[in-house]
């Protein structure tokens, strides 16, 4: 007789009792038992034991590739959510002028404002950036059309593997918010074929994203230029051309963030920190290079430099915030550094944010330039590719540190 029913009772239990769905580490804990458990089998002959350990090993790889498509159908047919481990309330927020940068103005103070706001903060808002009004109004149209849908045509998109749509569920390893999304790759064919499960037309649609991503890389690029003139780096353009490349592996997400229903009279939806709210997408860092979001004019995001305390950012849909990432502080050789951020959910109205991630491809070796490795500062991190670092972000939960991992052991 083979003694499973104890283990899969209990996880039978779990999913009928529990009033939100975080059964992804238990999960992960009932699995493991079973890869090093053996049955326990009496008077059995040896043909039996065979179909004991099939049907043992059967159970296990049901359980590792069956269980993550039920646990998406039921976080989002049953709108069921982990809360957030601090409550709002007891948070401390901060108001602080966060730095607004005119690109229009003379180049050269224009990289030094840049640079300063990278050190204090790892984020900053830039105004008069050159993108077309009318390519961002095209996209958003889209991206809320698309969130509009009836959820089983927006099923039809996903789920997010990593590409795709997704409502809830963030990554691989039990993370939840808040939110639906829409995460695609930026190379043209990937958003051409994505596009047909997505848009009524796909030609339109796959058209309009390409040709935000091109006005959008060539910001950011301009930015990395400017970041790499006044930090005296020789070849100016080392960190720009890791997010030129069309086959690199950067990615656009569109994140819909619906409201809270509450009582809304006499309340501000500009407020981004509100007792009511919700945790849209948790304290996290960008593993990329450089993040460029645009939001409409609802607020929720905040980023945090000081453990415990968080900073209101200021919606704007004029300005484009951005914020560095884990590889630029590690080409900064820990000179800039990447912000923690998340994004709160409004009591009123919904929020619509579309971020474009700026990462290299696979096997680009992530390494600080000469200049920003001295005698006074020693090297911080050793050479590690995107493939290597994003396998380990993919590893660990939302809010994890990923960078620690690849930092360099320096003896006194």
């Amino acid at each position: 007789m083979i003694l499973y029913v104890s283990q899969l009772s209990l996880l039978v239990s779990s999913i009928n009792t529990h009033s939100h769905f975080s059964h992804t580490p238990y999960l992960s804990s009932l699995i493991y038992s079973l890869s090093l458990s053996k049955p326990i089998i009496t008077n059995s002959s040896p043909t039996q034991i065979k179909v004991t350990n099939f049907f043992h090993y059967f159970i296990l790889l049901s359980l590792l590739f069956f269980f993550p498509s039920f646990l998406y159908f039921i976080q989002t047919n049953f709108n069921m959510v982990v809360p957030s481990p601090t409550p709002l309330s007891t948070e401390k927020v901060r108001a602080v002028d966060l730095p607004i940068i005119d690109l229009s103005a003379q180049r050269s103070e224009v990289s030094k404002l840049i640079v300063k706001a990278c050190d204090k903060f790892g984020f900053f808002k830039v105004i008069n950036h050159g993108v077309p009004n009318h390519i961002i109004a095209k996209l958003e149209h889209e991206g809320l059309s698309f969130f509009a849908k009836p959820v089983p045509e927006k099923l039809r998109a996903g789920p997010a593997n990593p590409f795709g749509y997704g409502c809830k569920t963030i990554g691989l390893n039990g993370d939840m918010g808040e939110l639906e999304y829409l995460t695609l790759n930026t190379n043209p064919l990937s958003i051409v074929e994505r596009s047909k499960t997505i848009s009524d037309d796909p030609s339109k649609f796959s058209s309009i994203v390409s040709d935000y991503i091109e006005a959008v890389r060539g910001l950011g690029c301009e930015l990395l230029d400017l970041m790499a003139e006044e930090l005296l780096v020789t070849d100016t353009s080392v960190f720009s051309r890791l997010i030129r490349d069309v086959n690199g592996d950067s990615v656009l997400r569109l994140n819909h963030y619906p409201p809270v229903q509450v009582d809304c009279k006499d309340m501000d939806t500009s407020h981004p920190h509100d007792n009511r709210n919700m945790v849209g997408f948790g304290e996290h860092s960008d593993p990329q290079i450089l993040t460029l979001l645009r939001s409409n004019d609802v607020g929720g995001l905040q980023i945090s430099i000081e453990d415990g305390v968080w900073i209101p950012v200021t919606p704007d849909p004029n300005a484009f915030c951005v914020n560095v990432g884990d590889m630029l502080q590690a080409m900064t050789n820990g000179r800039f550094v990447s912000v923690r951020h998340r994004a709160l959910t409004n009591s009123c109205k919904s929020r619509m944010s579309m971020a474009f991630f700026g990462a290299p491809s696979l096997q680009t070796r992530i390494i600080a330039p000469p200049e920003l490795v001295t005698p006074n500062r020693l090297s911080l991190y050793r050479p590690f590719t995107w493939a290597e670092y994003k396998k380990a972000s993919y590893s660990l939960r939302l809010g994890d540190s990923r960078l620690e991992l690849f930092r360099k052991c320096i003896e006194d």
